[in-house]
C-alpha cells in the first residue's frame, strides 16, 4: 500500500552557522521568510555540547518551498550530489543570484555554484529546459556545446548557439 507524503522539507546540516546561513539566504531571496528557532538546553549537554539557548534549529521557506537548517556539528559537509536550481527568466536574475550566492562560495561550470556555506546551487535559465528539449538534435546539440563552456549562464549566447 502506497502512502500518500503529508509534506516533505529540505533539512540542511551546517556545523553551527544554520542561523548565519538562514538570514543570508533571507538576505538573497525576496520571497524567504523564517519560521520557528529551536534552542539546545541543559538536557543533553553531554551528547549534543552546545550551549544551553544556541540554536539547535532555523525554519523557513524560500519560494513556498520549506526547509530547516540545524547546528548539528561538523560531521556531515554539503557536496554537488545535492543542488538547489533556481529558474531564472532574465540575465539580470542570473546574475543577481550568481553574484550573491558565489560571494565567498566557489563558481563551477553549467551554472553551478557553492554559496560560502558550502551549499550548491544551479542557476539557471527557465528557457534552457524547452531548448535542450527540441525536437531538432543540432540545435539542442549547439545549446548544450554553447554551456557546457560556461560558468555563469548567459541567456543571449545560448539563444544564439540556439538560432545558428
Amino acid at each position: 500500500m502506497k502512502l500518500p507524503a503529508r509534506e516533505i522539507t529540505s533539512c540542511l546540516w551546517y556545523d553551527s552557522e544554520a542561523e548565519e546561513a538562514v538570514n543570508f539566504y533571507m538576505s538573497v531571496f525576496k520571497d524567504a521568510k523564517i519560521g520557528n528557532i529551536t534552542r539546545y538546553g541543559e538536557e543533553g549537554h553531554d551528547i549534543h555540547g552546545r550551549e544551553a539557548g544556541s540554536v539547535m534549529s532555523v525554519d523557513f521557506e524560500i519560494a513556498g518551498r520549506k526547509f530547516v537548517a540545524i547546528n548539528g556539528g561538523p560531521i556531515f559537509k554539503f557536496d554537488e550530489a545535492i543542488s538547489f536550481q533556481i529558474h531564472c527568466d532574465t540575465q539580470e536574475e542570473i546574475d543577481y543570484f550568481w553574484s550573491k550566492l558565489s560571494e565567498g562560495g566557489e563558481e563551477s561550470v553549467c551554472g553551478w555554484l557553492k554559496d560560502k556555506f558550502g551549499l550548491s546551487w544551479q542557476v539557471v535559465p527557465a528557457v534552457l529546459p524547452e531548448m535542450l528539449l527540441d525536437a531538432d538534435t543540432a540545435k539542442s546539440q549547439r545549446v548544450t556545446k554553447a554551456f557546457m563552456q560556461m560558468k555563469k549562464f548567459d541567456i543571449e549566447a545560448l539563444k544564439q548557439a540556439y538560432a545558428a
